[in-house]
């Protein structure tokens, strides 16, 4: 079998035989909201060349932006070229995130690149919050905590105010020279959702260095990914566990207390962080043929 978890900066694949993993992979993204097809096909290509997966009699697949039956099989088609006697099976990434969590039910959260919430239940009834893509929503993903940046820069200095830390750190990231610099770096074709996901990382080492504003911005996106995960949790009548995946949600401390601490707030106590990346719940869904 191969596994893929599809995200919007990269695509990790597994290889795996007779239940052991034998092969494990990165290429770029493959998500078509944040590529062309044919860069897609092209990391496609690349990702499976690696996992030398063209004998995969099964290819299991979470990506981001799969929303409807038609998302599912774009994107199977871009696959069965490299698998094609494999049988193709594509789901929402959050999926991925509840099986690598080793649950069956519970509410599995992304904070990447993107933000989502989706649950499932006893009863087999889902429920999904967010995973709009960027321009609908995407709160509390590192898109979005970059974009805030960008804004608390930008409204600093219609201020008159002189840069601050957060600023001169974004800038320096950025390689400009000025905040008035960052309105066009933002729009430029160049730099996209995923270039500017990974200027998140300028936020988080601000607010552990004690930036305030940062900080805020941190606290902000906890309690947006929380609202979103109780969201799903009350429409299913459950209250738990909820699993924090993805970059931002497994790598950065600060933002899995504050989602702790605002879930308490809102009476869901069984909070779990992800263990294990999400690409190695594609083993297990495939084991129940889910």
């Amino acid at each position: 079998m191969i596994g893929l978890d599809i995200g919007g900066t990269k695509t990790r694949g597994i290889k795996v035989v007779d239940g052991e993993v034998v092969a494990d992979r990165e290429a770029g993204s493959a998500n078509v909201q944040n590529v062309t097809p044919e860069q897609a096909a092209a990391h496609l290509a690349e990702l499976f060349g690696a996992l030398d997966g063209g004998d995969a009699t099964r290819v299991f697949v979470g990506s981001g932006g799969i929303d409807t039956e038609a998302d599912a099989d774009a994107l199977a088609a871009l696959i069965r070229p490299h698998a094609p006697s494999a049988e193709i099976t594509v789901v929402h990434d959050s999926r991925l995130l509840l099986a690598a969590g080793h649950a069956q039910t519970g509410v599995a959260v992304i904070a990447g690149t993107g933000s989502a919430a989706w649950g499932t239940n006893d009863d087999g009834e889902e429920a999904r919050a967010g995973g709009w893509g960027y321009l609908l929503g995407d709160e509390g993903s590192g898109y979005w905590l970059a974009r805030e940046a960008v804004r608390y820069s930008l409204h600093r200095m219609n201020l008159g105010l002189e840069p601050d830390a957060l600023t001169e750190a974004l800038l320096t990231s950025t390689g400009l020279s000025a905040p008035n610099e960052l309105i066009a770096h933002f729009h430029a074709p160049a730099t996209g959702r995923r270039y500017w996901a990974q200027q998140a990382r300028v936020v988080v080492e601000a607010a552990d260095a004690g930036h305030a504003g940062a900080g805020f911005m941190l606290e902000s996106a906890a309690h947006d990914l929380a609202k979103m995960a109780a969201q799903v949790a009350r429409q299913l009548g459950i209250d738990g566990p909820v699993i924090l995946g993805s970059g931002l949600g497994m790598n950065v401390g600060r933002l899995q207390d504050g989602f702790r601490a605002a879930l308490a707030e809102l009476g869901i106590e069984d909070v779990r962080v992800l263990d294990r990346d999400p690409v190695f719940g594609t083993i297990d869904l495939a084991a129940r043929g889910r």
